[in-house]
Formats: C-alpha cells, structure tokens, sequence
C-alpha cells in the first residue's frame, strides 16, 4: 500500500478531480426542463355551474337562509370557493324564520363554506329598517361578525339620519357596529 505521505501533491489532487467529476456526472445526469407545471382544471374551471337559483341553506337542519343569483359557480379548490360573478341576493333568517336582514351585492364570493366577500354595489337591509350602503363587505359567519375598509353609509329607518364613514365593524344582525372616521348629517327645522 502506497503511504499518502509518500505523494501529497497528487492525493489532494486527486481527490479534488474524483470529487468535481462526481458533481459534474450528478448535474449533467438529470434533464432540467425549463416549463411551468401543468394547470390542474379544477383550479381554473367551476366544478358546477348553476343559472337563475333560488336555494335555501340549512344550519343544523334549520333553515337560516336563502340565496337568489343569476350565476353561481362552485370551484373544488382547496379551500372550496363559491362565485356570483352576476349578482346576489340573500336572506338571513332567525329561528322563527323573520328575515333579520337582507344584502344585495354585484358580486360575491364565498371562501371555505365561511368567509363571504361581497364587491360593488354592497346594500344591507336589516330587521329595525336601517340601511347599509357600501362598495365592499365580509362576513365570518363563524364569527358572526361583519366588516368593511371602504367607504360606507348607514342610513337611519324613518329619518333623514346619516352616518359615513371610512371603515366599520359590527355584528352579524347589523345592531352593533363600530365605524372610523366617521361623519355624520341629521336634517334640522329650517329657520325661516
């Protein structure tokens, strides 16, 4: 056997030439392709499409809502997705089935079976008669929470009472809500 102390110079070397050419064969064995995988259709394309639906939704056996939309498309995506990509309309009803309120939105959307998003022309209607108008809203139905952080207005029933502001939070009946930057216009007796 060859001492290595013998040749120092060329067991270094040689090393260093068995270990480049081991790195060299691993990075020239495999075939780097330089495309994009696959498109899975079920992230881009609607698993059912359904048109002109008018469908009640229960909760634990009780009916709580009703949902009316022209288009209503449901994606298999992880986490599931439902698309109103031409309006709704929906209801929420109490447990004696009295419409606590209701919200028309141009578009919607519905995230996990839980978190609804609604864009355009968002109006809330609820059971006391007053009115929400804002251009974007969710809903936790989880939390039983609702939210917007855009511009809103909430117009008392009966009055001419008005209430802007920037962004607001509030409960899920619409009662109890909390609004930043706020404004508000409550019409007076004219003085004549």
């Amino acid at each position: 056997m060859v001492s290595p102390k013998a040749y120092p110079h060329i067991s270094h070397w040689a090393v260093g030439a068995l270990l480049l050419l081991f790195a060299l064969n691993i990075g020239c064995s495999r075939t780097h392709e330089h495309i994009a995988p696959a498109i899975d259709p079920s992230d881009s394309l609607p698993m059912m499409t359904a048109h002109g639906i008018s469908n009640l939704i229960s909760d634990s056996g009780i009916i709580s809502y009703k949902i009316i939309a022209e288009d209503w498309n449901i994606y298999t995506t992880v986490p599931q997705k439902w698309t109103f990509p031409k309006g709704l309309f929906l209801e929420k009803f109490d447990s004696t089935f009295h419409v606590e309120w209701h919200v028309q939105a141009d578009t919607a959307f519905c995230h996990d079976n839980r978190l609804w998003e609604l864009r355009g022309r968002v109006v809330i209607l609820n059971r006391e008669g007053t009115l929400f108008q804002s251009e974007e809203l969710f809903w936790d139905m989880n939390a039983h929470e609702m939210w917007s952080n855009l511009f809103m207005r909430i117009t008392k029933p009966n009055t001419d009472q008005q209430l802007e502001g920037n962004r607001f939070r509030s409960n899920e009946q619409m009662t109890n809500y909390r609004i930043t930057n706020s404004a508000g216009f409550t019409p007076g007796d004219m003085i004549q």
